[in-house]
């Protein structure tokens, strides 16, 4: 046990987080989307299994020790629903908030619509998947940096 961090984060995720450096980016993914496929072609090529937390818990989880990156036009982004455009879900509402709230001055959350998501995320650091079951209910978190 370590202090000050959450007893919920895993080995595997600290391990991921610390491993990254500044313009990393980790795709927070639920249930429905293709983990397994998307992570083998990451920089690490893993995936993380985050169980028994929805996409706006594990955001939080994660957040809590990763600095979101403002020197991009957007430091976190999640996937459309398709159809919506930019018009996010409850999910999406969820987490935005979340994110809002962690994102350094001058940052800011945007959208991607499911395929550019999907390509987007091939090309991230690694894929975390959390339990959440709500469709669409994906994210990308780029690292910025501590000053």
């Amino acid at each position: 046990m370590l202090k000050g961090i959450d007893a919920r984060m895993t080995a595997e995720l600290l391990d991921v987080l610390m491993r990254m450096g500044h313009g990393d980016e980790i795709a927070v993914v639920d249930s429905n989307f293709p983990s397994h496929a998307t992570a083998a072609e990451t920089v690490t090529g893993q995936l993380v299994e985050l169980p028994g937390f929805t996409a706006p818990e594990a955001i939080s989880l994660i957040c809590a020790l990763l600095p979101l990156d403002a020197f991009v036009p957007q430091g976190a982004l999640w996937m459309q629903h398709d159809g919506q455009g930019d018009v996010p879900d409850a999910v999406h509402a969820e987490a935005i908030a979340i994110l809002e709230a962690e994102m350094p001055e001058g940052g800011a959350v945007g959208s991607l619509e499911r395929q550019a998501f999907y390509a987007r995320a091939r090309q991230g650091f690694a894929v975390v998947r959390c339990t959440e079951n709500r469709p669409f209910g994906c994210f990308i978190l780029r690292k910025g940096v501590i000053f």
